[in-house]
This record gives structure tokens, C-alpha cells and sequence, in this order.
């Protein structure tokens, strides 16, 4: 038994109908209904009335409604007696793929801690799937994450959109290519180049980019940072975001520069994630409003 199959029965009750919960909860209804049956089949009892014209709670559903709102309204408290726990001891749990690192994330890091001296923050470096199973399990309070144009959010996180960027070529700032106004994809396939592992956003684009005619020397890493350390080593390009070089160290230090891809419109959009649920942390509001507050900054102007 899991509490989401209870959380549909009661949005059933409360909403009228299977369709009027799959519209407020976001879920659709056949997961509504297959998770309700699961419950049934555990019970033994028959939850739902199901016709032609829709479903209803049925009389045994109705008799079984009291004690379902008691564990629902059980597990709030423990929610927020965790929640208060988890002031207490002023730690924040915030997971990212290392997107906007030096021109958001630590600016952002920065203000919160001048506004909370004795909070801690514990920053984990994850992948984007990662980061969906740690927000609902608990694990994160905060995810960090980068979304192209039709990428879903998991219907129990809720999302707020940040930067929206463009990827962007990153090269060695005395690379040929770094003369270049732009660098195009078959610029790229003739370098060696760094890709992001597979279950990274950039991972992705890389190949939509170059579709089958991947570059001959392929390299790969974990997460922007390291990403951008071997570009300044000359082991390879990579492609990123233009927000996670933008204002980075070795940008600053002209060791490495961005370059837009010819012919590319694509839009990435940096996002944070939370848990949907009643009562946000105090503390996540707070530092989703200075990542808000950095965000509408303009981004530093790129290296020439």
C-alpha cells in the first residue's frame, strides 16, 4: 500500500469524479485508476463504482474514507515534524547537474548564507534522473536541473524556470576555432570532443547535434565542471549551455571561450525542482528567491 493510492482515492471523493482528479492532480487517469485497483485488490474491496459515464467512490469506499483521511492528515504531521526537524538543524540538500554554477548557483548560495549565518548547505553533484528520485524520496530539497523545450517534469515536482540559454561551442581560448564568429557542427566532428555521459541533458543535445556522424575522438565526463577543466587542458570541445560557462573562473581567466552553434535555435532552460506538497521549507523559498532575484541579472558579457 502506498500513500499516493490513498491520496487518489480521496481526490476522487473530494473532486467528484476519476476525470476531475486526474485535472487537479495532474496524473492521468489511467494511473489514477490502476493504482486505485492495486489498492483495491489489496483490500479486497471495491473502491470505485466504474461506468460508462465515469467513476465514483463507491459505499465501502465511502465507509473506508474516515480512516484514509486520518492517515493522510498522520503523514502531513510527520511531514512537517520533519520539516521542523530539519530547520532545527539548518541544512539544505540541494542537487544539481552543474548548470550556472559561477553565474547563478553560488551568487544565489552566497546571499542565502549572509541572510541565515548558521545554516549549512550540502550541494550534490547528480544526474537529472538522480535528482527526480532524490526530491520525491526525500533525499533532496532542491533540484537544479536543465530542460529543453518539451521535457516533462515528474507530475509530484514542482518546477520554476531560471535562465533560459543557448548551447553553446566551448573551446580553448587560443583554438583556431576560437577566431570563428560561430562554429558549426562539422567544425566540431573534426576536434576531439567531450561529451556529457549519457543521462545528462547535454548528452542528449550532442547527439541530436550531430546526429549519427558522431566526432571521431569521443571523449566523456561527468557534469559541466570537469567538462570545462579538460577544454582548458586542450584534451577536447564540448558543447554546454552558454549560462554554465558565462562568468565561469576560466572564462574569467581567458582560458576558455564560447562560441554560438551555426544554425541552432534550440533554447535550454535552467529550472529548479521541488517537491510539490503543502508546506515548502522555509528555507527553500528563501534561497528559490535568490536564485529568482540572480536570475533576472543580466548573464556577464561573453569573453571575445
Amino acid at each position: 500500500m502506498r500513500i499516493e493510492q490513498l491520496e487518489y482515492l480521496a481526490a476522487v471523493t473530494r473532486y467528484g469524479s476519476l476525470r476531475r482528479a486526474s485535472d487537479q492532480l495532474h496524473v492521468s487517469q489511467p494511473a489514477i485508476s490502476e493504482a486505485i485497483r492495486k489498492l483495491e485488490r489489496e483490500l479486497g474491496v471495491t473502491l470505485l463504482d466504474r461506468h460508462r459515464s465515469g467513476a465514483r467512490i463507491s459505499l465501502a469506499g465511502r465507509e473506508l474514507l474516515q480512516p484514509i483521511v486520518d492517515v493522510l492528515e498522520s503523514v502531513e504531521r510527520l511531514k512537517a515534524a520533519a520539516g521542523d526537524q530539519l530547520a532545527t538543524r539548518r541544512l539544505l540538500r540541494i542537487g544539481t547537474v552543474n548548470a550556472g554554477t559561477a553565474s547563478l548557483v553560488l551568487p544565489a548560495l552566497r546571499a542565502f548564507q549572509a541572510e541565515n549565518g548558521r545554516s549549512a548547505v550540502e550541494v550534490r553533484n547528480l544526474q537529472q534522473d538522480e535528482i527526480h528520485v532524490s526530491l520525491s524520496e526525500g533525499n533532496l530539497d532542491l533540484g537544479l536541473v536543465n530542460l529543453l523545450d518539451g521535457d516533462d517534469v515528474p507530475p509530484d515536482l514542482e518546477a520554476t524556470a531560471l535562465l533560459a540559454g543557448r548551447p553553446a561551442a566551448v573551446l580553448p581560448a587560443g583554438h583556431p576555432l576560437a577566431a570563428r564568429a560561430a562554429v558549426s557542427a562539422d567544425d566540431l566532428r573534426g576536434e576531439r570532443f567531450v561529451a556529457m555521459r549519457s543521462g545528462y541533458l547535454m548528452y542528449r543535445f550532442a547527439h541530436r547535434l550531430f546526429g549519427s556522424d558522431l566526432p571521431a575522438a569521443w571523449h566523456s565526463t561527468d557534469g559541466a565542471e570537469m567538462g570545462k577543466m579538460m577544454v582548458a587542458e586542450g584534451i577536447g570541445l564540448t558543447v554546454l549551455p552558454d549560462y554554465s560557462v558565462l562568468g565561469d573562473p576560466l572564462e574569467r581567466a581567458g582560458l576558455i571561450v564560447t562560441r554560438p552553434l551555426v544554425g541552432d535555435t534550440t533554447v535550454i532552460t535552467m529550472t529548479a525542482l521541488h517537491r510539490r506538497q503543502t508546506r515548502v521549507q522555509p528555507a527553500v523559498l528563501q534561497l528559490l528567491t535568490h536564485l529568482r532575484e540572480r536570475a533576472g541579472r543580466p548573464l556577464p558579457a561573453r569573453t571575445a
